[in-house]
């Protein structure tokens, strides 16, 4: 994880369900890359190769709703994705997020005043996004999560701290 982001903005809507951001049938996947070629292709033709354009996802409430599917943030991590800022993320998507290494934000003020392609700086041990000359303040992340995050995941940082007691 970077502690600090910089891209071009691709903006959500409300309610982004796990099964948009990939569908079902492509679980029988686990590489980040495979999953990608599927990532958001319901929306879509070229959707997927669409994203790999941008570099970080602003969407609105409840992002990552629906099924409980880790491979979800992973076809994301997948696209190339650095970071996805929300209004609000389901539960389980946050998780599964922190537990793959994807960097997430909560900003409900970033929803509203972003528009896709906009360029956003986002400064993660600062706590602030910078975007038009505008600092937004998002609660910081812990230094539990931002531990697991750093080594890409929360296998990683399994395997670290076992590493680390031999």
């Amino acid at each position: 994880m970077e502690s600090s982001i910089c891209g071009r903005v691709f903006k959500f809507g409300d309610n982004v369900n796990s099964d948009i951001i990939i569908a079902g049938r492509y679980l029988i996947y686990i590489e980040p890359a495979d999953l990608a070629k599927h990532a958001f292709e319901m929306l879509g033709e070229g959707f997927p190769d669409k994203l790999r354009q941008y570099d970080i996802l602003v969407a609105g409430r409840n992002f990552g709703c629906g099924s409980a599917r880790e491979q979800a943030s992973t076809a994301i991590k997948g696209l190339g994705i650095k970071a996805v800022v929300a209004a609000s993320f389901a539960r389980t998507f946050y998780r599964n997020a922190i537990n793959d290494g994807l960097t997430i934000v909560e900003s409900p003020e970033i929803y509203a005043a972003v528009s896709e392609g906009d360029t956003l700086n986002i400064d993660l041990a600062g706590g602030t996004i910078a975007h038009a000359g505008l600092e937004y303040a998002f609660p910081q992340i812990p230094d539990s999560v931002r531990k697991i995050l750093e080594l890409g995941g929360l296998a990683n940082y399994l395997k670290a701290n076992l590493a680390a007691d031999r």
